[in-house]
């Protein structure tokens, strides 16, 4: 199986490079309009979208695609790809240098492998992450080929926490942490896998905002906290996951549960 993973690593790095490379001729470039959850959207989104969904259909014909800007019903395949051809719509039109592309590649409805490339970083972090699928291959999570993991540091002044912009309106004093919003929900969860931040919160992210992350984070030893009664993963067949919030906490080890879920509980809207 390792030729398979190789392809599948080989795959997401290629095009996501030739995706990003192109999307940065348009960094900062062009008009977004609204949809109707609210968030942006540019026609650089779908451009991106609709290239990814054909380098998947001509690499992996038998794979199924969810993406955002595309089919977003989980069809129920045994392998599927789950696209965000452009996390953080708003950095990149308004000329914030943080945004990316994420792949995740779905078992049986379960993320097993992730990659995130963040162009204007030159940054590319993977990961791949098994759990009880059964399955094997590499181990481990990236960042540019180095293996990151998460930090083992307890909170303090100095260290960071990371919110979104929907659940820091509700954010009240003491944190135990330096508060930061990086405006991009992949990036802030990889984040805490690279050992940079002790944890971030995400209240409203969509399928495609975590499909790639998750593995990336199990991998580097994160602990994912899902503040909702019903899990996430597996995918249900026949679902439509285009409308559906997953709010998340994410923190760099699982002590760190019991210090910061009490305090964002309270601030994210489910």
């Amino acid at each position: 199986m390792r030729d398979f993973w190789d392809r599948v690593l080989n795959f997401a790095e290629t095009t996501t490079g030739k995706v990003g490379n192109d999307l940065m001729a348009d960094f900062g470039q062009v008009q977004p309009s609204e949809k109707a959850d609210g968030s942006l959207v540019t026609q650089s989104d779908k451009w991106a979208d609709r290239e990814i969904r054909e380098a998947i259909s001509g690499v992996f014909p038998d794979f199924g695609i969810l993406s955002e800007e595309g089919d977003t019903c989980f069809g129920g395949d045994e392998w599927c790809w789950v696209v965000d051809p452009l996390d953080g719509t708003t950095n990149f039109a308004r000329s914030i240098p943080i945004w990316g592309i994420s792949l995740g590649l779905f078992y049986r409805g379960t993320p097993v492998f992730g990659y995130v490339h963040l162009p204007p970083l030159g940054q590319s972090f993977y990961g791949f992450w098994y759990g009880d699928t059964g399955l094997d291959g590499p181990q481990g999570a990236f960042l540019n080929n180095r293996a990151i993991a998460t930090s083992a540091d307890e909170p303090s002044g100095n260290h960071f926490f990371s919110f979104c912009s929907r659940s820091i309106r509700l954010f009240h004093e003491p944190f135990p942490c330096k508060i930061r919003l990086l405006g991009v929900a992949s990036y802030n969860f990889l984040m805490v896998a690279n050992g940079v931040t002790l944890g971030g919160v995400e209240a409203t992210p969509k399928i495609w905002d975590i499909a790639g992350v998750w593995p990336i984070v199990r991998a580097a030893g994160g602990t994912w906290v899902e503040l909702q009664s019903t899990p996430i993963f597996p995918l249900n067949p026949g679902e439509d996951y285009g409308d559906r919030n997953f709010p998340t906490l994410v923190v760099a080890h699982g002590d760190l549960t019991g210090v910061f879920r009490p305090l964002v509980s309270e601030l994210v809207t489910f």
